[in-house]
């Protein structure tokens, strides 16, 4: 006896009095619901993934779109989702692919924490009539400066400095490659950091030409793949990042679905036509901190020492010796992927068990760079998660210098977060490479989305800097007395370093 079918898991009703059968779900729809027969609209909830894009452009809101009609019998251990996965994999036998980021109900330690604010004897800012400075650098800092005083009474800096990236706010956008969106997002988010002031990264697939006018605001990857690496990529990149891990799957390659290649990612990733571009767990040249010092020198070397080199890892619970070995290895910034990044596609049985909170992290690895002295040796980068500007100045108090975003731009772009990147029929026209969807997205209209989000939140950002007496990015950076725990154990709290609401 075959497994049968399973309950809805959204029920897509339409009504009748409402609709004037204009066809436009029919239109919008690209994973199948409506179909026209006559004068009528029919549906079928089981192709339904609740990406939202009928509701958005039906005339009349007509349409209805309910989650869990039906259900199986409750169960504190089997699960709908459990149920599921094993139905799935009893009948194909294959890993359970995934989007987006971990779905279980773990607590979001950001919303745990609390920004203390002053009052009275050490007063607040006004970030309207003060200035306040967002400006970041990213990269390695001198631990003390040589100065030389000229006749003329002016000051020569003797030291020297090694190349920075200079932002105007400590928002960045992550690194979402030319595959695993369409070439209309990426070129939206391109436009947006140009007039932002910042950066974004190109993801492990390569730069496509039509984004070359961008270059100086791109941050180009070096995944264990390879794909679309060479000397005229690198040079292109404002920074160069080699991409060891990712949060929403540490310890695997990334996967990008043959279905999503088409001819032009083909050509920029230099791989087949259809051929699923699947990276290989570690880089077959890095099994040590001496490995890795060696490509982020020839890496710098191939670029004449011009441009920062990053080394990106998922949030692990050794991340803070790792990074301590980032920080000798000639790198001038360490990126952490905290469990709830974003990603196209990835075994569900990873994105949902593997890996540890971005916070927790981020607050291990500044500690342990502090206790040996070397935290001016490398800038860290926090991604996996960031949803609002509270909890970018949350991960800057615990210690990150800047932060990835990459949900949340994609987001401000139209997305539902319904999951299902790795099919490629995204109906808002991110994550596909179909003709037909891509063409939906206008880069102009959304470049002024996202950055309106990235200016939304630097203001936001300033005025929670106000609040807490601080006037500079760099003074609220690690400054954990800014920030107090509440409904956080006491082990997790000392991981943090933070002390509790009323401490």
């Amino acid at each position: 006896m075959s497994i049968g079918s399973t309950p809805l898991k959204f029920k897509v009703s339409i009504d009748p009095d409402r609709c004037m059968s204009c066809g436009r779900c029919v239109e919008n729809c690209s994973y199948g619901v409506y179909r026209k027969e006559g004068d009528e609209i029919r549906i079928n909830s089981r192709n339904c993934v609740a990406c939202h894009r009928c509701l958005a452009f039906c005339p009349r809101d007509a349409i209805d779109i309910e989650e869990k009609p039906n259900d199986y019998r409750s169960h504190p251990l089997w699960t709908r989702e459990v149920r599921e996965a094993i139905f799935n994999q009893a009948r194909t036998g294959k890993i359970i692919l995934a989007g987006m980021g971990n779905a279980k109900p773990y607590p979001v330690i950001f919303d745990r924490l609390v920004l203390d604010a002053c009052q009275v004897t050490n007063p607040s800012i006004d970030p309207l009539r003060e200035p306040m400075e967002l400006r970041t650098y990213i990269g390695k800092k001198p631990s003390s400066l040589e100065l030389k005083q000229l006749p003329n009474g002016e000051v020569e800096l003797i030291t020297k400095l090694t190349p920075n990236l200079q932002i105007e706010t400590p928002i960045m956008i992550g690194h979402m490659s030319y595959g695993a969106i369409s070439l209309n997002a990426q070129t939206a988010l391109a436009k947006a950091v140009s007039r932002v002031g910042t950066f974004m990264g190109t993801g492990e697939g390569g730069l496509h030409e039509s984004l070359y006018p961008y270059q100086k605001n791109m941050i180009v990857q070096v995944a264990s793949g390879r794909f679309g690496v060479d000397i005229n990529y690198l040079e292109r990149g404002a920074a160069i990042e080699i991409k060891i891990g990712q949060g929403a799957k540490p310890g695997i390659g990334g996967h990008l679905p043959g279905e999503k290649v088409c001819a032009d990612v083909s050509c920029t990733r230099m791989i087949p036509e259809g051929s699923d571009a699947i990276s290989p767990a570690p880089h077959h040249d890095i099994y040590s901190i001496e490995d890795l010092k060696q490509l982020v020198r020839g890496l710098k070397e191939a670029t004449e020492w011009k441009k920062p080199v990053f080394v990106k890892i998922a949030a692990v619970h050794n991340s803070a010796a790792i990074a301590a070995g980032i920080a000798r290895s000639s790198a001038d910034a360490v990126v952490i992927d905290g469990f709830r990044g974003g990603t196209g596609a990835a075994p569900r049985v990873f994105r949902d068990n593997v890996g540890i909170p971005i916070e927790a992290a981020v607050a291990s690895v500044d500690a342990k760079l502090r206790q040996q002295g070397i935290r001016h040796k490398v800038s860290i980068i926090a991604s996996g998660g960031i949803r609002e500007s509270a909890d970018v100045a949350k991960i800057i108090c615990l210690g990150a210098d800047a932060v990835y975003i990459g949900t949340s731009a994609l987001v401000a772009m139209g997305c539902r977060v319904c999951g299902t990147c790795y099919r490629g029929n995204c109906a808002w026209g991110i994550a596909t490479q179909k003709p037909e969807l891509t063409k939906r997205l206008d880069p102009e209209t959304n470049a002024v989305q996202v950055a309106n989000l990235i200016h939304g939140w630097t203001d936001e950002l300033a005025e929670l800097m106000g609040a807490a007496g601080i006037n500079s990015i760099e003074s609220l950076r690690g400054n954990r007395d800014r920030l107090r725990g509440y409904m956080l154990d006491e082990g997790l709290m000392e991981v943090l370093d933070v002390k509790t609401v009323g401490a």
